[in-house]
């Protein structure tokens, strides 16, 4: 029972160890269990390798914590904030609710990057790769303040056409009755507040 319990401490601690690290260094873990039912764990199987099986694969792909990025990219939101007209603190508070600061990320319906520049406005924002920050920051700028300028400067409808597109804001003449369009304007504006203060 002693090792058991044990076994189970130490699965958790593997656990919150891979999670905080695995940006670090990838490693898959490896189970053995020895005859007195005693779970043994390693990432390199030496001794008895036949004996370790394969207990938890660790994701490739697992995008950096958000702690790493949170000010990584402030130079360059500020220079696109200076070059379009955006404060830096709503520019910073966008890209925490799209992305949460993941260069790498991809949405669902395609969106990329930072800012989560939509393939069909690449063209039209020049950007030429929706991965690098320094585009994709001011490729997101650049259509921001289009949409803050065709809305009038209304700060929750232009927030709401980054989200769900311009022409649904046309159609209804106010934030879309979406439940993903309404919860992207109050997560974009508590971020701003936060940010600004």
């Amino acid at each position: 029972m002693k090792g058991l319990k044990n076994s189970i401490g130490f699965i958790l601690i593997a656990c919150l160890v891979a999670g905080i690290f695995s940006s670090i260094a990838f490693a898959d873990i490896y189970r053995y269990i020895d005859e007195n039912g005693v779970m043994h764990f390693t990432n390199v199987p030496t001794s008895s390798a036949q004996d370790f099986k394969l207990f938890l694969r660790e994701d490739r792909k697992t995008s950096t914590p958000s702690w790493y990025y949170r000010n990584k990219y402030d130079d360059l939101i500020t220079d696109a904030a200076e070059r379009f007209g955006v404060s830096f603190p709503l520019l910073k508070a966008i890209i925490k609710a799209e992305s949460d600061f993941d260069p790498q990320a991809v949405s669902k319906k395609g969106a990329m990057g930072l800012m989560q520049i939509m393939p069909k406005n690449f063209k039209l924002l020049g950007l030429k790769d929706p991965f690098d920050p320094t585009q994709n920051i001011n490729a997101g700028a650049r259509y921001f303040k289009q949409l803050y300028e065709r809305f009038d400067g209304k700060l929750a409808l232009s927030l709401a056409a980054y989200n769900a597109g311009p022409s649904a804001v046309d159609r209804y003449k106010t934030i879309p009755p979406y439940e993903e369009t309404e919860e992207y304007v109050r997560r974009v504006l508590k971020f701003y507040y936060n940010y600004k203060n």
